[in-house]
């Protein structure tokens, strides 16, 4: 988070090469105190002890962790003002009653109990804190969430990826509403549980079984009537549908989104199930799939890495550009591949890892891409950390404060560049740039001083 006041005081507190001195300073400042609180890395003990002198609880809070050494920790939780001494704990208590999800080592030094200790905790809010948090529970720990009084700490138990449900809990979950729309996606299920389910009238219940992984062509044939966006979409994406029903369900549902219908809206383009089960298909009945209609097929075949030659050129010229991106990423990509799909496009911003950062990206082309139209291409240049100087100006641009703000990160960045950017209009560019490592200790003297520190 920038202060818009002094956007300067804010990069210099995350600026990893900030002397002591400095931090001491900033210390004094509440803007400073805030982004030292954020800032990654421990802090000296005399800094901690000078934001506890002039700070609050609000600057307490980030006072924690790794961020402090154990001595300093200590100190904090002795602290005669009880706004510093329970600034952290307090706030972690805080996001448990309001059923935010935190990490279990923040409720451990919060709680000042182990995790063993904490899923005993009389207080089932905090249990359930515990079922969200502690990601690595052990099956034993995990039954007993599964079977606790409180229907939150069980819902919590269930939840994600880390929510397993042993096979001898399957029946009772499935029973508890507390976590049977959560289970029922996951687990396999007996006919008898699966009609059970269909016709409980519970619609979040009914999209979560045609979601299952799990089901028989029996099951799937039994839900292709249902006329739910939801379950049609679901349906189309299962193993156990031909080509010409497939292609009648998204028929169904692209004519229902033509109506304005947003449950459709919702199924066809927020809806991110794939069919997982085609990359474990035998490879020819994979290749099928390359002239599939509906791209969330190509987008899975594309991910497969034991494909032959010609379906690459095929997947790396398809269409969509997630076809192509999801191929991209292949071991042996040819580099031509990937720097034509970044100059198209720039990077994906959310999908990680970027393709600049493929082993087979040709970097040494990185600063090439200083002159495409595209400021989102234009972008990747800034990847380049020996990138000239007469770039970062180019780059610097009036019009594209996003760039302005990569430019202001950049280790090659000049004085008199650097000057230019910390007058820049725009907050978030200022912060870039004191927070740049290569800022020299007089220009952090002349932000200090203009703040009054």
């Amino acid at each position: 988070m920038t202060d818009v006041r002094h956007p300067g005081l804010s990069g210099l507190g995350r600026n990893p090469a900030a002397p002591r001195g400095v931090l001491l300073r900033l210390a004094a400042h509440a803007v400073g105190r805030d982004a030292m609180s954020r800032r990654p890395g421990r802090l000296p003990d005399a800094v901690v002890e000078a934001m506890v002198a002039y700070g609050d609880g609000h600057s307490a809070v980030g006072l924690h962790g790794g961020r402090v050494s154990p001595a300093m920790r200590r100190r904090i939780a002795a602290h005669p003002d009880p706004a510093i001494r329970d600034a952290f704990p307090g706030f972690v208590r805080g996001m448990v009653d309001s059923g935010v999800p935190l990490g279990i080592a923040a409720l451990e030094e919060a709680y000042g109990l182990s995790r063993t200790e904490l899923v005993g905790a009389r207080d089932p809010k905090l249990r359930a804190a515990v079922a969200r948090g502690w990601r690595d529970r052990p099956a034993a720990v995990q039954a007993a969430l599964l079977a606790d009084p409180d229907p939150e700490v069980r819902g919590a138990a269930a939840e994600g990826e880390h929510g397993a449900v042993p096979p001898e809990l399957r029946e009772s979950c499935l029973a508890d509403e507390a976590v049977r729309a959560r289970v029922a996606g996951r687990v396999p299920l007996t006919w008898d549980q699966f009609t059970r389910l269909v016709d409980s009238g519970d619609k979040g219940v009914r999209h979560a079984v045609a979601g299952n992984r799990h089901l028989s062509a029996e099951m799937v044939a039994r839900l292709l009537d249902d006329d739910d966006p939801a379950v049609r979409v679901s349906m189309a994406l299962s193993r156990h549908v031909d080509a010409r029903t497939r292609d009648r369900l998204y028929a169904l549902v692209e004519a229902e989104r033509a109506t304005g219908s947003g449950a459709a809206e919702v199924a066809l383009h927020w809806n991110f199930a794939e069919p997982e089960w085609l990359r474990e298909a035998p490879l020819a009945e994979r290749l099928t799939y390359l002239d599939c209609p509906h791209a969330v097929f190509r987008r899975v075949l594309a991910s497969c890495r034991d494909l032959p030659e010609e379906a690459w050129r095929r997947l790396d010229d398809d269409p969509e550009l997630l076809v192509r991106h999801a191929a991209a990423r292949r071991p042996d990509v040819p580099p031509e591949v990937l720097e034509r799909l970044v100059r198209a496009h720039g990077e994906i911003s959310h999908l990680r890892p970027w393709l600049t950062d493929h082993p087979r990206f040709p970097r040494h082309l990185l600063r090439t891409f200083a002159d495409e139209p595209g400021a989102n291409v234009r972008v990747v240049a800034l990847q380049d950390p020996e990138l000239p100087v007469p770039f970062l100006w180019r780059l610097a641009d009036p019009d594209e404060s996003w760039l302005r703000r990569g430019v202001a990160g950049h280790p090659g960045v000049t004085d008199e560049l650097l000057e230019r950017l910390l007058s820049d209009p725009d907050p978030e560019v200022v912060r870039e740039a004191a927070a740049n490592p290569v800022l020299r200790a007089a220009r952090m003297e002349g932000i200090l001083v203009a703040a009054g520190l």
